[in-house]
């Protein structure tokens, strides 16, 4: 299975990127990890609705550029569903096992996702009400992507 990570913004942290690094690394027995990352638009801190969607669209056509057109989007969003982690594991399980073995993850910005991006989702996942950093989000996400591998291999994990 081939698993994209499209994410908006440099990460830049140290401690983000050696965690990332390590999940990816444990991933490889089971996937094709790929991560990419595409500029945040700059903005001033306070901006006016209008502003807001312009920073998402520009971001969103940066997003819509990394996708394959094959591949699978699952968006993170506020409003998507939330799923544990045996779901997630199920739902890549399924996917694997219908021929939809290209699969991308996509994190916005601090403002969130374009509607262009939410439109070409295939599903929208919410790890829950809580809000988190963009940046944060790519090491859990690739955490519970390794997860999901070990469960649907019957392979024990730390709980």
């Amino acid at each position: 299975m081939h698993i994209q990570i499209v994410a908006v913004g440099k990460l830049k942290e140290k401690y983000l990127l050696d965690g990332i690094a390590e999940y990816v690394k444990r991933l490889g027995p089971y996937a094709k990890v790929q991560l990419n990352e595409v500029p945040d638009e700059k903005a001033p801190e306070t901006m006016s609705a209008a502003e807001e969607e312009q920073v998402k669209a520009k971001e969103g056509e940066r997003i819509l550029a990394q996708l394959k057109p094959d591949a699978y989007v699952i968006a993170l969003a506020l409003d998507g569903a939330m799923w544990t982690s045996e779901e997630l594991a199920s739902q890549l399980d399924r996917l694997g096992t219908y021929g939809r073995s290209s699969v991308a993850f996509v994190i916005g910005g601090s403002n969130g996702l374009a509607p262009s991006v939410l439109k070409r989702a295939d599903a929208k996942l919410c790890f829950g009400r809580m809000t988190f950093p963009h940046q944060l989000m790519r090491l859990i996400l690739v955490e519970q992507v390794y997860r999901a591998f070990k469960i649907n291999r019957g392979e024990p994990y730390h709980k």
